[in-house]
């Protein structure tokens, strides 16, 4: 139990780690654009090789199937609904001013050093909506981590996947939150609320989960690795690669062969 509490509580620190920086510092959009392309990188191996694959040997291919689709649909349908909140109602004003790109509520541009917050943050909720957005594929994830703790599995890739996509989406969300007006102090407290559900999460995959049915375990898996996938195509890699150029491949080989390495020790 203190093993899936440590890791729970590494995983989720990036969130407070990323809000204090979101909150203080504005960073190159181009960095910004290649910290989630290596977070996309590092969630590929994890889904593919911690996620699926683990929910195919408990529960096999048709269960495992139906579980990541429903992962995947339920965070597509959510994810649309948090787009049009932080959006606000300015959604055609940002299309028309070139304003309003990729996901709304993952907006680089309040983070970035070189560009101007969206509309989204200053007249939105963009940082609100990423905030629930990374609750709700953060619970599922954490979760198959605790999981995999309670099996004795490793889940190392899982964690340094979890940890890499946590911190450039808390600085986002921390930034488009400092946009709109709120203060330090509310926005890290916000994410250290989020960061200790999704420690919470981890100790009950480790604990109660972890001893149901091999069966049972599938789904949660599957539906976890459903919900990153989502994840990925619609939030971190449109907004990597729209923004970040070329070097954004590189930066998801890399995250991919880090998550790689680590799910073979």
């Amino acid at each position: 139990m203190m093993m899936s509490l440590w890791f729970g509580v590494i995983a989720s620190s990036a969130l407070v780690l990323g809000a204090i920086i979101g909150v203080r510092f504005e960073l190159p959009k181009r960095l910004l654009a290649m910290l989630l392309a290596f977070a996309a990188g590092s969630l590929i191996t994890a889904l593919a090789f911690e996620l699926f694959e683990d929910a195919y040997e408990h529960g096999g291919i048709i269960r495992a199937a139906v579980g990541l689709m429903a992962g995947a649909v339920v965070f597509t349908v959510l994810s649309a609904f948090l787009d049009r909140w932080a959006q606000a109602g300015e959604q055609k004003q940002a299309k028309a001013a070139d304003d309003f790109q990729g996901s709304a509520k993952l907006d680089t541009d309040a983070a970035a050093s070189d560009k101007r917050a969206t509309t989204a943050s200053t007249r939105g909720a963009a940082g609100l909506a990423l905030l629930a957005a990374v609750t709700l594929d953060g619970v599922p994830e954490n979760l198959a981590l605790g999981i995999s703790l309670g099996e004795g599995t490793g889940g190392l890739a899982l964690l340094a996947a979890i940890f890499v996509s946590n911190f450039p989406e808390a600085l986002v969300g921390s930034a488009s939150m400092r946009s709109q007006g709120r203060s330090t102090g509310s926005i890290v407290g916000l994410w250290l609320g989020c960061a200790a559900l999704l420690v919470i999460a981890v100790v009950i995959g480790a604990g109660p989960l972890s001893g149901t049915d091999p069966e049972a375990i599938s789904v949660p898996l599957a539906f976890a690795a459903g919900a990153v996938i989502a994840s990925l195509a619609d939030t971190l890699m449109p907004e990597a690669y729209e923004h970040g150029g070329p070097a954004v491949a590189l930066s998801t080989a890399g995250g991919f062969v880090l998550a790689f390495v680590l799910s073979l020790t």
